[in-house]
């Protein structure tokens, strides 16, 4: 039987984009299921966490989650680059599918706590590598747009999960919160049926001496031959940047000494570089309210448990709407604007929010209220705060007026962070790493997110009863020292090869980027345009009038890679 049933091209490419979307739907469908679960009287009362002095309990049941993630992530550092994209994927199913069977199963905190974070693990390993495999097996032209669209269907997986625990809120019992945590492993069936035969990552193939099984499943995934000159060519060029980043990269002892080797690869600039963006999108306040929205809605807004878990289900399929702005201008607007305007956006609104409460404190510094801001609310839903606070000196018909005006705020700071923040953070740290560091970068930046994230749905509680509404200004200052920070050092990573990303580095490091064209431009610099396009046209005229010289030629620019790299090759 043919490989990958017969499948090549464009179908193979959106096959590998099934699995590693599956994967992201799971991660947002296994992140979001929780929030339905904690408002749910059945699991309160099996918990015994109904009570007030257990809310602390409540909480941490809900972000330990995020410290397993942050191992799994961890994890992944050497076990990806060990194992494979693909095995790292299973394994980290694997483990998932046991912390779903030990959540299913549980009938106290103890079990809950052990099964939260098994299933963290997995998914801190799948999260950590889903986006490398895809980036790794994607054109150039199409490589941003997917890894958007798995963020994209992650919110799908995070609507998914909010509909149905509204759904199952209607049955009452154990099944309302059991169940949607079984509706877990269809997901996990699709992983396990699909991953196993799809193509591994050409570029860790190479990294680990597979050359020829690489150069197979780069012809494959190009629906073209293995002796076609766009197969040679981009095979020599990932070997070039293999066997360059062997030569000159540093180990991880080395690099926390503060060495940088001879070759100059920027590893440590290029690490922070991608688990900066994973850190700013937690920075920008995101899980200061997803964990535990219908919650707010219930004890703050004052809603019906079924209308709170209403508005959350509904607030989620706005988000996933607008996230999907993100797919074509991911590349139009490049990886640089996106994170900007988005950032730009969060910040004017939040800004505008703490203006708008300084003003109406002012008329309603007179009143002294007793309730302190509930736990969970959100980095942007300070205008709720105010609103919220303003409506309990109303009668009962402004005050539900006032509540509901505060819903349509929250539902507004969604749009723009699904718009810019929400698929970028993940994309960038697969593009601008090197081969070497790739799968080590990608599991640093989404380590360096799932800290934060604890961080942030662990002191939010705090932070809201203690500085009130000054809790918000620290989001507002964040978002706004965002631009400058994108605007000064991160280069841009559209419409580029993962090799050309690697040439910047080596041939032009200076950490501010924002003067150079080449570097912040949305479009592929010209100059490694002509380098690739003589490349391909040098290939494909030795093949065509002599094969045997084709494989000197290769046997040559090997040895010149060897010897000193790029410009070596232009003189063989």
């Amino acid at each position: 039987m043919a490989p990958y049933f017969g499948l090549t091209g464009g179908w193979l490419t959106f096959w590998v984009s099934v699995a590693c979307s599956t994967d992201m739907m799971l991660f947002g469908y296994d992140q979001g299921v929780f929030g339905g679960v904690v408002v749910t009287d059945d699991y309160l009362e099996l918990m015994d966490l109904n009570r007030p002095s257990r809310t602390k309990l409540l909480g941490t049941i809900t972000a330990i989650y995020d410290v397993g993630c942050f191992f799994g992530a961890i994890a992944a550092f050497s076990l990806g680059e060990m194992l494979g994209r693909k095995k790292t994927i299973l394994l980290g199913t694997t483990i998932m599918s046991i912390g779903a069977i030990l959540q299913i199963a549980a009938y106290g905190v103890p079990q809950m706590i052990v099964g939260r974070i098994v299933a963290g693990i997995g998914n801190g390993l799948n999260t950590a590598t889903a986006p490398v495999w895809q980036a790794e097996t994607s054109k150039a032209a199409w490589r941003g747009k997917l890894v958007v669209i798995e963020m994209i269907l992650n919110i799908a997986g995070f609507s998914m999960s909010n509909w149905v625990t509204y759904g199952f809120s209607f049955v009452g019992g154990p099944v309302s919160w059991r169940m949607p945590l079984v509706l877990q492993f269809i997901f996990i069936f699709v992983l396990f049926a699909t991953t196993p035969w799809l193509p591994e990552s050409p570029r860790w193939l190479i990294a680990h001496g597979r050359v020829e099984e690489a150069e197979k499943i780069i012809a494959d995934l190009e629906a073209k031959t293995v002796d076609d000159p766009w197969v040679v060519t981009e095979s020599k060029e990932i070997q070039w940047a293999a066997d360059f980043e062997r030569e000159n990269g540093m180990s991880w002892i080395d690099l926390l000494k503060g060495r940088t080797g001879a070759g100059n690869t920027c590893t440590i600039r290029r690490l922070i570089l991608g688990a900066g963006t994973q850190a700013m999108q937690q920075l920008a306040g995101i899980n200061v309210t997803s964990y535990y929205l219908p919650t707010v809605l219930v004890e703050s807004v004052k809603l019906e448990n079924s209308m709170a878990r209403l508005l959350a289900a509904c607030n989620s399929v706005s988000y996933l709407l607008f996230s999907l702005i993100g797919i074509p201008n991911v590349e139009r607007w490049g990886r640089r604007k996106m994170m900007m305007y988005a950032a730009g956006m969060l910040s004017n609104v939040t800004l505008s929010s703490h203006l708008s409460q300084s003003m109406l404190s002012k008329s309603i510094r007179f009143s002294r209220t007793n309730s302190s801001t509930p736990a969970g609310q959100c980095f942007c839903y300070l205008m709720i705060t105010i609103l919220i606070r303003y409506s309990e000196i109303l009668e009962e018909s402004a005050a539900t007026k006032v509540a509901s005006a505060s819903i349509a705020f929250f539902f507004l700071y969604y749009v723009f962070f699904g718009i810019g923040w929400q698929g970028v953070p993940w994309l960038y740290p697969t593009e601008i790493n090197s081969l070497a560091y790739r799968t080590k970068g990608a599991a640093a930046g989404t380590a360096m997110n799932w800290i934060f994230n604890f961080m942030v749905v662990e002191i939010t509680p705090i932070g809201i009863q203690s500085l009130q509404w000054r809790f918000y200004i620290i989001w507002t200052i964040f978002n706004a020292s965002f631009v400058p920070i994108v605007y000064l050092f991160y280069p841009e990573t559209a419409d580029r090869t993962l090799e050309d990303i690697d040439r910047l580095f080596r041939d032009d490091p200076h950490i501010f980027v924002f003067r150079d064209e080449d570097a912040i431009s949305e479009k592929r610099p010209l100059k490694y345009v002509e380098h690739y396009e003589n490349e391909r046209r040098r290939n494909s005229s030795i093949i065509s009038t002599n094969p045997e010289a084709m494989k000197q030629r290769l046997a040559s620019m090997s040895k010149a890679n060897e010897e000193g790299g790029w410009g070596h090759v232009e003189k063989v």
